[in-house]
């Protein structure tokens, strides 16, 4: 049996797909975005100030909130580099692009998959890569009293209309993620309990099964 292979008691032999320190990091990644986005909107619109009740009022939750977009741009990144190479794009993913959404449509063939993630997930990888590089940057520059006040003004107005803008972006990516993740049955398994049924990746992971099953992969 591969290594990545476990066999639970009177069940089929499961594919290990996420480490316990990845799910750990992809958590606490969820974790801090849920915050950074809940006190996030208490500083956008007054409308939604109600949501800094949930940190113990507005003055802590702005003095929090910068702290937690620092720890979610660790985090994220610490993540996210161990993954370069399996969101490197190859020939194979534009056609997985062209039939997109015949896939998600469950229309005609399913659409290979080459390698551990397919080109959408590649596409949200380094898209996240750049938005949160550019929100990190912009938090820096609107960041009161540590690196704000030697800012020039125009550039920190800037910097917030620029923050706004990734904020939105991101969270259209996330709940695109987040839906992706209920759609495709399977997918939440494995980023709880880090295993998938070969039958799952053998359907939505071709190229990764063959890789880690071995002379079993079609």
């Amino acid at each position: 049996m591969s290594a990545v292979e476990r066999m639970p008691p009177g069940g089929k032999a499961l594919l290990t797909r996420y480490s316990h320190g990845e799910r750990l990091t992809h958590w606490g990644v969820a974790v801090a975005y849920v915050a950074l986005f809940l006190s996030g909107l208490a500083l956008f619109h007054p409308f939604f100030y109600w949501t800094s009740a949930l940190f113990g009022g507005g003055p802590f939750m702005r003095i929090i909130h910068p702290f937690l977009g620092a720890a979610f741009a660790i985090l994220f990144y610490a993540y996210a580099l161990r993954l370069v190479r399996d969101n490197l794009l190859v020939p194979g993913d534009r056609k997985w692009l062209a039939g997109m959404f015949r896939y998600m449509n469950k229309q005609g063939d399913d659409v290979p998959v080459e390698g551990k993630y397919n080109a959408g997930q590649k596409l949200m990888y380094w898209s996240m890569i750049v938005v949160i590089a550019l929100l990190f940057l912009s938090g820096l520059l609107m960041w009161r009293p540590y690196f704000a006040p030697g800012v020039d003004p125009t550039l920190r107005r800037v910097a917030n209309v620029v923050h706004a803008a990734m904020a939105f972006v991101m969270f259209v990516g996330i709940g695109v993620h987040v839906y992706a993740a209920y759609w495709t049955k399977g997918s939440i398994r494995a980023m709880t309990r880090g295993t998938v049924s070969r039958a799952w990746a053998r359907a939505h992971h071709p190229g990764w099964f063959a890789k880690v099953a071995g002379k079993d992969a079609p």
